[in-house]
């Protein structure tokens, strides 16, 4: 069993950045593809971004390639998102979780096993 411990959250203006850490206990991470997730107020979960265990794959939604960055240590057994140039619309609850199959979509949250708990990201205008 995996626990996961999501920090950096927290309010920021537009234009402004932020890096969450995604820290890991229990055990490893290095052999799973650990996805980030997002859940705006009234909306469902959706995908953010993921990456494999080497970082050889990386996947995000339209709407933040290019401002966010997804990264891994796999020593540290820590997976990273950075983001830059938020907007409003990124105010949600961040999550990170690992995928529990190599099969399917990386952006199918039942695909997904261990989850944190999330931290809140503002973004105000």
């Amino acid at each position: 069993q995996v626990r996961l411990v999501e920090s950096g959250g927290g309010s920021v203006q537009s234009g402004g950045s932020l890096n969450l850490s995604c820290a890991a206990s229990g055990r490893r991470l290095s052999g799973d593809t650990v996805g980030w997730f997002r859940r705006a107020p009234g909306q469902q979960r959706e995908f953010v971004a993921s990456i494999n265990w080497s970082g050889s794959s990386i996947n995000y939604q339209d709407s933040v390639k290019g401002r966010f960055a997804v990264s891994r240590d796999n020593a540290k057994n820590t997976v990273y998102l950075r983001m830059n140039h938020l907007k409003p619309e990124d105010t949600a609850v961040y999550h990170c979780a690992t995928r529990r199959t190599t099969l399917g979509t990386v952006v199918d949250e039942f695909d997904y096993g261990y989850w944190g708990q999330g931290t809140q990201v503002t973004v105000y205008s």
